[in-house]
């Protein structure tokens, strides 16, 4: 049955006619007299009677209307459940990330957030390619995706909110025959073994422009889509791969360095995806400001990698 529906025969039960239920709503008789009709057709028994020139409750008219006021009673209470759920600002909030984000911002972010009254963070990683970001938003509050610069924007059914945008460098070893150039060229680099990451992720257009650039395919020796992972192959040979300056920023010992690559702009957006009816929520609007205040300091520390 309609909630609405209900609502006018209790109504109707209490303020005795048509015309004082439709003064009450702000609507006029006849509606209320179709709502009820189309109220009457789903019940079997008569739910109101002629008495005079008032349309009144019958006995089942009654009683439904009873059922009525406690149905009333009950989506009030749900409805302040809601809101109690909205504004509490020590709610669960999930939040999921690609693996590079994953380990630059899940640890910082709990620290940020341990206070009683924060928000209980519950962590997620998954590594997919760029098509696959949206659809997390519906099983996770809050998602950290990423793209490159030229790639298709975000679908229009998710909320954006842009964390950083991140120019991605060369890594190299410290020993490597370049780590002393001050930037890089596509000429540099046209003959050096690179680590690449797997099909379908958001780097192999950025690698396809550098061979584009350079006139020839790269010599892919490795294939790695942890960028720690690459970073220690890195450091342990001559090979070398495109890194993130400031999510993926090399470690102190780490003996690898980042070189700003020239005459080719890579860049890539790492974004906040949720639905857009999750940013009602004070738990994850909290949320939301202490992953930008982090992708603040990242970027700030990324900028000390490059030498």
């Amino acid at each position: 049955m309609d909630i609405h529906q209900l609502r006018l025969l209790r109504e109707l039960g209490e303020r005795g006619s048509l015309a004082a239920v439709a003064r009450a709503l702000h609507v006029s008789p006849s509606a209320v007299s179709q709502q009820l009709t189309a109220l009457q057709r789903r019940v079997e028994v008569p739910l109101t009677e002629r008495r005079g020139r008032n349309l009144v409750l019958t006995g089942a008219g009654r009683s439904l209307a009873e059922a009525a006021t406690q149905i009333s009673v009950a989506m009030s209470s749900a409805e302040q459940a809601v809101s109690r759920y909205v504004q509490d600002p020590t709610a669960s909030v999930t939040v999921c990330a690609f693996n590079s984000a994953a380990l630059a911002f899940f640890g910082p972010l709990l620290a940020d957030l341990a206070g009683a009254d924060n928000p209980r963070l519950l962590c997620h990683d998954r590594d997919v390619g760029q098509d696959e970001f949206p659809a997390l938003t519906a099983d996770f509050d809050l998602v950290v995706a990423h793209r490159l610069q030229h790639s298709p924007p975000w679908p229009s059914s998710v909320t954006v909110i842009p964390l950083l945008q991140e120019p991605l460098d060369i890594a190299m070893s410290e020993q490597h025959r370049l780590a002393g150039q001050a930037a890089l060229s596509v000429a540099d680099l046209a003959e050096q073994q690179w680590i690449s990451v797997q099909d379908g992720y958001p780097l192999v257009s950025a690698l396809d422009s550098i061979a584009v650039h350079a006139g020839r395919p790269l010599n892919i020796s490795h294939r790695i889509n942890e960028f720690s992972t690459a970073a220690a192959i890195v450091a342990a040979s001559d090979a070398v791969a495109l890194m993130p300056r400031h999510t993926a920023a090399p470690q102190p010992g780490s003996r690898v360095v980042l070189k700003p690559l020239g005459g080719l702009q890579l860049t890539r957006h790492v974004d906040i995806l949720c639905r857009p009816e999750a940013l009602h929520r004070t738990a994850v609007q909290k949320v939301v400001a202490a992953l930008q205040d982090r992708a603040a300091q990242a970027s700030r520390t990324g900028a000390q990698a490059t030498t």
